[in-house]
C-alpha cells in the first residue's frame, strides 16, 4: 500500500464489532436499495449486522478480520471477514468462507478491496485453508466480476434469506 492510499487497513477485533455493523448496514442498503423491498432490507440489516452478531463471529476459533478506515479521519469505510464456511456445498477439512467483504461504493476504486481480499487470501493460506469459499447475489455483476478477478470461481448456489425472502446467490470458491 502507498501513501496516497486513501485508507488504512488493520486487523478488526471484537472490540471492532459496532464498526463492522455500520459498514454492513451500510454497504448492503447502499448496493441491495433496488432489489430488497424495505421491511426485509430493516428486518436483515437488523438481524445480520448487529454488534452482536459480529461479536460472535469474532469468537470463533477461525475467524479474523480486517478493517479499512479513512486515512484521514479513522472512519470505517469497508471490511472483510473471514471464517469457518456455513454453505450449502461440500465443504473440505480446513475450507474457510469469505463471508463478507464490503466497502462503500465512494471508495471503489481505491484499492481497498483487492486489500482487504488480499488479507484474507494471504489468512487462509497461513491457515492451511485448501479453498475459500463465499456466496454473493448473482445478480450484483459488480462483485461477481470482482470475485473472477480474484480467482474464484462458481461452484453451486444457494437460496438466501434477505428478511424472508429468498434471493438467488451464487457459490463460489478459490484454491488458496
Amino acid at each position: 500500500m502507498t501513501s496516497m492510499a486513501p485508507y488504512v487497513l488493520r486487523p478488526a477485533s471484537p472490540a471492532d464489532a459496532e464498526r463492522l455493523g455500520h459498514i454492513g448496514v451500510a454497504t448492503f442498503i447502499e448496493s441491495y436499495t433496488a432489489d430488497i423491498p424495505g421491511d426485509a432490507m430493516v428486518a436483515h440489516c437488523t438481524r445480520e449486522h448487529s454488534r452482536a452478531m459480529y461479536e460472535h463471529y469474532l469468537s470463533g476459533a477461525a475467524a479474523r478480520a480486517w478493517l479499512a478506515e479513512h486515512a484521514g479521519t479513522g472512519a470505517p469505510i469497508g471490511y472483510a471477514l473471514l471464517c469457518r464456511p456455513d454453505l450449502p456445498v461440500p465443504v473440505g477439512p480446513g475450507d474457510l468462507e469469505l463471508k463478507r467483504l464490503y466497502v462503500l461504493s465512494r471508495f471503489h476504486g481505491s484499492g481497498a478491496g483487492p486489500a482487504l481480499m488480499h488479507a484474507a487470501i494471504e489468512a487462509a493460506r497461513e491457515a492451511g485453508a485448501p479453498r475459500v469459499l463465499l456466496g454473493t447475489y448473482e445478480a450484483n455483476r459488480r462483485a461477481v466480476a470482482f470475485y473472477r478477478r480474484e480467482g474464484f470461481r462458481q461452484v453451486g448456489t444457494r437460496q438466501f434469506d434477505v428478511g424472508g425472502r429468498l434471493f438467488d446467490d451464487i457459490v463460489m470458491a478459490r484454491y488458496s
